[in-house]
């Protein structure tokens, strides 16, 4: 949702470029020019802004981070934040290969495996971060797998009505 509001206000324009720099591969961009280190300072900053103020409230923490101070919690969400948004970069660098265009589906075949991919593809970078204190157990994993495909859908259909995206998809 920060991404959003930086996108929509202006804010960090410093950091509006493309994660690629333009450089391409095979003739075709890395990752393209919708990934920028904008998107990635901005999550990490809202992540770090989440987690800290979950802090505040420990009934909302998992046990494993009830001790953690304020900052640490802050240090934490800028982690998971940024390992979520660069884990997107395997799938960008992916579907730039098989021309399938920033923001677009895939298609034929490809379209619903890609579409469930976009929605979940940051989830690796978080569970890389959040190993270090809540193991993946199976069921850990299909919850939030789960919780992430049901929120994507709503928070890209808000964005889109409020103007933050080019579309609810």
């Amino acid at each position: 949702m920060v991404h959003g509001v930086c996108i929509k206000g202006g804010w960090l324009g410093f950091a509006a470029v493309p994660i690629d720099g333009g450089r391409r591969w095979r003739g075709r961009p890395l990752f393209g020019a919708n990934k920028t280190w904008r998107g990635v300072l901005a999550v990490a900053l809202g992540s770090a802004l989440g987690y800290a103020l979950q802090g505040l409230s420990p009934a909302l923490q998992p046990r494993a981070w009830t001790g953690l101070s304020f900052p640490a919690l802050a240090v934490l969400g800028f982690a998971i934040g940024g390992a979520a948004m660069l884990s997107e970069l395997p799938n960008s660098f992916l579907k730039r290969r098989l021309a399938i265009e920033p923001g677009a589906p895939g298609a034929g075949p490809a379209a619903v495996p890609f579409y469930l991919y976009d929605q979940v593809d940051f989830l690796l970078g978080a569970w890389l971060v959040v190993w270090a204190w809540v193991p993946p157990t199976p069921s850990r994993l299909l919850w939030s797998v789960a919780f992430v495909v049901a929120l994507h859908q709503l928070i890209s259909l808000a964005g889109a009505r409020l103007g933050m995206r080019a579309s609810a998809r």
